[in-house]
Order: C-alpha cells, then sequence, then structure tokens
C-alpha cells in the first residue's frame, strides 16, 4: 500500500504533465483524467510501433533469407532472487 503523501506526489507529477487536473470540493481533491494529452501519446507511440514492426518484418524476412538461425546463443543462466 502507498501512503497518501506518495499518492499526493505522484499526482502532482501527472497534473504538472499536463495528464491530470485535480479540483477542489471541501476536503476533497478529485482528479480528472484528461484525455487529450493522452490521446496524443498513443498517436505518437502508434506510428513508432508501425515503423519498428516494419523494422523488425524485414529484419526476419532477410534472416529467414540468409538461413540464420533464430535461436539464442549461449548459455542461459537464472537471475537469483
Amino acid at each position: 500500500a502507498m501512503s497518501q503523501p506518495a499518492i499526493s506526489k505522484h499526482i502532482a507529477v501527472l497534473e504538472r504533465a499536463g495528464l491530470v487536473s485535480r479540483s477542489r470540493d471541501a476536503q476533497r481533491r478529485p482528479c480528472r483524467i484528461e484525455a487529450k494529452p493522452l490521446h496524443d501519446a498513443t498517436r505518437w507511440l502508434e506510428r513508432y510501433a508501425a515503423v519498428w514492426t516494419a523494422n523488425l518484418d524485414r529484419l526476419d524476412a532477410m534472416l529467414n533469407e540468409t538461413g540464420v538461425s533464430q535461436k539464442p546463443r549461449g548459455k542461459r543462466t537464472k537471475r537469483q532472487k
């Protein structure tokens, strides 16, 4: 569980980034998600996702044409917790 001051700090960061807005209602400070910045970020990410998907598809095709193995090389080790 997060403390109330930690939550307030996180909300303040989101507010400064323009992702949420706060209002006052007596002792309460309701937050509202701002959709436009999130929509803009989603459009930006989708554009780059399309570019990377195309690049990785071309790389996959090239590897298939050259017969390069897609199996990872080397010994895998488990991380200790």
